[in-house]
């Protein structure tokens, strides 16, 4: 009986496991990309919306970069632990605006990480030029600054 007791304190770890509450992933907040640009979320009201500010670290434009408003949505999260979401930043600097889509997970360590994709319009003199107006990719987020 000894020697089952390892096994049976496992097998109980294994089963109890399962029901406990998952940890929360809150998109209020400070985060920071892996390109180094800094975005502030907002509280999310009741229906999921919010509000922020996005301060990039790259451009594509010679113009003084500096903080732009996003707004944006996301699932409850009383219904989903790591809920998707999404948001929109309208350039303060450029005649550009860029959608975010993504879920806010919870890793294995308790880090909180977004994982985005994005798309960025930028604005052309003619519709010949459409064809470069666009551009997308990906950035993943991690809280500047760690909830308590």
């Amino acid at each position: 009986m000894v020697q089952a007791t390892p096994f049976l304190l496992v097998l109980s770890l294994a089963l109890v496991a399962p029901s406990l509450p998952a940890r929360k992933c809150v998109l209020t907040g400070k985060w920071v990309n892996d390109l180094g640009s800094n975005m502030t979320i907002e509280a999310v009201n009741g229906k999921g919306n919010f509000n922020g500010y996005y301060y990039t670290a790259v451009t594509a434009t010679t113009n003084k970069i500096r903080e732009s408003p996003l707004l944006g949505s996301q699932h409850h999260t009383n219904q989903k632990s790591q809920p998707t979401f999404g948001f929109t930043v309208h350039w303060n600097f450029s005649d550009s605006v860029t959608v975010f889509t993504g879920q806010c997970f919870v890793d294995e360590e308790g880090k909180e990480i977004l994982k985005t994709m994005w798309l960025l319009r930028s604005y052309v003199d003619n519709i010949k030029n459409d064809w470069k107006a666009t551009r997308v990719g990906i950035n993943v987020f991690t809280r500047l600054h760690p909830q308590k």
